[in-house]
């Protein structure tokens, strides 16, 4: 065979095993979007413009209920109220003679320490049930007060309250310093519970307080409750507080500076945010122009007639290359467990091909100057 002859041959054996083995680490858009041309696809394909970005933003979410669930800001007044369970201790001064509430050779009598009943109630002798729930300190007292003038006008009444379970707040965990907490009053805030509590653990990735009250939860992330007033809300008794990590993810692969499993760093992440927590694009491998967000919704998400998804899976698209797909990257969020694929560029592959057929081709001038 002529020597010409065995150049190409082997330069053709050559590209035949790297077409058949060439290394990429992700997919080509054009690969994954072919069945999407078949007949019967399995997965829709939105490609995402600015003039979409806000009827895609009514979509159902996906991931999470869409939002944490907080209450706004109010303010009570600066002073502590009486509630059920609170443990009162009464002191009552009287300079009579004989009188009924102080003992012989005495001007005060200490009563048993009394705790306010369901029904909001202290019994105080020679008067019977006075309600003192939802008053402040100094209320209760001039209450109990008027209620012993008509038995001894000259009687004084002292008042200490000791907070009880429903006057005070559990922080559970994710603190420096769990426990119970009385309220100081009405006008406690959730931003000083968390200081009382030793602050919020360092250890915490991302972490979220979670306030369960009468049965319901709400939650906020810790950033947010610390850049707006707003979400420093006032307590009650009977909060429980507890600080957790927020384990919302979405995973990252293709031709990604890394591809990981990256935890939201905010309640929202656009997809522009999710590109610059990932590191970036590969330059040498990655398609501006194939960004695809994998998504799947549920079954009940699909409404025949209704803005919304067609097709259970689908796959978002964004050019990079073009201002409408960068300010759609900054306007189209990231929802937990989506899937964020960059794309191989086709350069990239003829790169490597070239490469390849350059390799070759060196290897074929050595062997026929050997052979000569």
């Amino acid at each position: 065979m002529p020597k010409l002859a065995q150049s190409f041959v082997i330069l053709g054996f050559s590209l035949l095993l790297a077409a058949c083995s060439l290394p990429r680490g992700a997919a080509l858009q054009s690969e994954i979007f072919t069945e999407a041309e078949s007949e019967n696809p399995t997965f829709q394909v939105v490609a995402v413009t600015r003039d979409i970005t806000d009827q895609l933003a009514t979509w159902p979410a996906t991931g999470w209920h869409g939002h944490y669930h907080w209450f706004g800001s109010d303010h009570g007044p600066d002073s502590s109220v009486i509630q059920t369970g609170d443990l009162l201790t009464i002191v009552v001064w009287d300079n009579q003679e004989n009188s009924l509430l102080s003992g012989q050779n005495s001007k005060q009598t200490v009563l048993p320490p009394m705790t306010v009943s369901e029904g909001g109630k202290i019994f105080m002798p020679y008067v019977g049930d006075v309600h003192v729930r939802g008053l402040s300190q100094t209320t209760a007292r001039q209450r109990l007060q008027n209620a012993l003038e008509e038995i001894s006008p000259s009687a004084q009444v002292q008042l200490s309250v000791e907070p009880g379970r429903n006057n005070s707040v559990d922080m559970v965990s994710g603190v420096g310093k769990p426990g119970r907490y009385p309220l100081e009053n009405r006008n406690t805030k959730i931003l000083t519970a968390l200081a009382l509590g030793g602050g919020v653990a360092s250890s915490l990735r991302h972490p979220l307080v979670r306030l369960q009250r009468a049965g319901h939860t709400y939650e906020t992330r810790v950033d947010s409750l610390l850049e707006d007033p707003e979400r420093n809300v006032r307590l009650r008794g009977g909060d429980q507080i507890s600080v957790v990590e927020d384990e919302r993810t979405f995973n990252v692969l293709g031709a990604a500076a890394a591809e990981s499993v990256i935890y939201f760093e905010k309640e929202h992440m656009s997809v522009m945010e999710a590109l610059s927590a990932m590191g970036g694009l590969r330059e040498d491998r990655a398609d501006p122009r194939g960004i695809l967000i994998l998504r799947e919704y549920e079954a009940d998400d699909l409404k025949p007639g209704m803005e919304g998804p067609d097709m259970q899976q689908v796959v978002f698209t964004i050019d990079l290359t073009s201002a409408d797909g960068l300010f759609a990257a900054r306007q189209f969020e990231i929802n937990p467990n989506d899937t964020l694929l960059a794309t191989e560029s086709p350069v990239a592959s003829a790169r490597t091909i070239l490469g390849l057929v350059g390799s070759v081709v060196g290897a074929s001038a050595t062997v026929n100057a050997i052979a000569n």
